[in-house]
């Protein structure tokens, strides 16, 4: 997928150090080799019920990540109150050695707090921790990829989110990388009622006249 970058506390020239840096060319990479196509099959054969291309991108990045030792859903702490199953507001969506990992496609108020996790996993604190990251990376859409990929109007963009960097900047302690999505150049997703929810249908660009 094609992508813009806007880093936070000089996240840009700590992910290129030579210690970090095969950490961030792993996501990097793992972001730029979904295809327009990977997204339109994986749609189609797991979630041609769901309304947007979201599902289908999660779960692309978690199949090329997770075989690198990217963790999934890890727990920022080790004490069971919040490392349950059930806690899943006190996880990361993935974190390996010093790095950790938000895909924020969730609602427009949960900026912040998407914001904060890595800031958790990094800072000491009361609770005993289960990581010790140094760096937060906050992937999420473009408005172009939430228009196109028919993302409910109430997601949190990378635009809006890139906004919230600087009134929260003395509360984010730490560096952040914030990975904006494009949409798909080959096709966008419509928006169609059936029975009583909605579901996306994929439009080709070429043949929509686009």
């Amino acid at each position: 997928m094609r992508h813009i970058e806007h880093p936070f506390r000089q996240a840009d020239i700590i992910l290129n150090s030579e210690r970090l840096k095969p950490y961030y060319d792993e996501v990097i990479n793992a972001v730029a080799d979904i295809s327009d196509q990977d997204i339109r099959e994986r749609t189609t054969s797991r979630f041609s019920g769901k309304m947007s291309l979201s599902h289908a991108i999660n779960d692309l990045l978690k199949e090329r990540l997770a075989p690198l030792g990217w963790l999934p859903e890890a727990p920022i702490f080790q004490d069971p109150e919040y490392s349950s199953p059930r806690e899943t507001k006190w996880r990361l969506d993935f974190a390996k050695g010093p790095v950790s990992i938000e895909v924020a496609f969730n609602h427009g108020e949960a900026i912040a707090w998407n914001l904060l996790k890595p800031v958790l996993a990094s800072e000491q604190n009361h609770v005993r921790k289960a990581v010790q990251t140094e760096v937060g990376i906050v992937i999420a859409a473009t408005s172009s990829l939430k228009k196109a990929g028919a993302f409910d109007s109430a997601v949190g963009e990378y635009e809006k989110i890139c906004r919230y960097l600087k009134p929260l900047s003395t509360i984010l302690s730490v560096p952040l990388m914030i990975i904006g999505l494009e949409a798909p150049e080959s096709f966008s997703v419509k928006k169609e009622k059936v029975g009583n929810r909605n579901i996306g249908t994929i439009v080709d660009l070429e043949a929509d006249g686009a």
